[in-house]
């Protein structure tokens, strides 16, 4: 079993930055993306990026593709997503998660690419989460 820990979460202020960091315990080669989602206090679970570890193929979701950079050291199992310029609406719980080839978890994180297209990407593993903070 795969296991997920996230790091580098806090409270900024409007406009800063901050790096989330994501541990795996391994990469195993069935693993065929990683990413980040979150979910705000209402409860809603916004897919935000991943990559695909094999080739490090990025997709991004239109809301923050300008914003969040997603990255992986394949040597040090690690995930990361670098946020700038954050927003008070930036405000929520983030997640790492991955999908794993001999898994079927029914859990999904959807990323919105806009014009009606969106890819929903199974959680097979995932961390606690982090809490991020964005004051005006």
């Amino acid at each position: 079993e795969v296991h997920v820990v996230e790091s580098g979460g806090g409270s900024v202020q409007s406009g800063g930055s901050l790096r989330l960091s994501c541990v795996f315990s391994e990469i195993t080669q069935s693993i065929r993306s990683m990413g980040w989602f979150r979910q705000n206090p209402g409860g809603r679970r916004e897919g935000l990026a991943n990559i695909d570890p094999r080739d490090g193929e990025k997709i991004y979701a239109k809301s923050v593709k300008d914003r969040f950079t997603i990255s992986q050291d394949l040597d040090a199992k690690t995930l990361y997503l670098a946020v700038e310029n954050l927003k008070p609406e930036d405000s929520a719980i983030y997640y790492c998660a991955a999908d794993d080839s001999t898994k079927s978890s029914s859990e999904v994180y959807r990323i919105d690419l806009g014009a009606s297209a969106a890819i929903d990407n199974p959680i097979d593993y995932w961390g606690k989460g982090i809490l991020v903070i964005v004051s005006s």
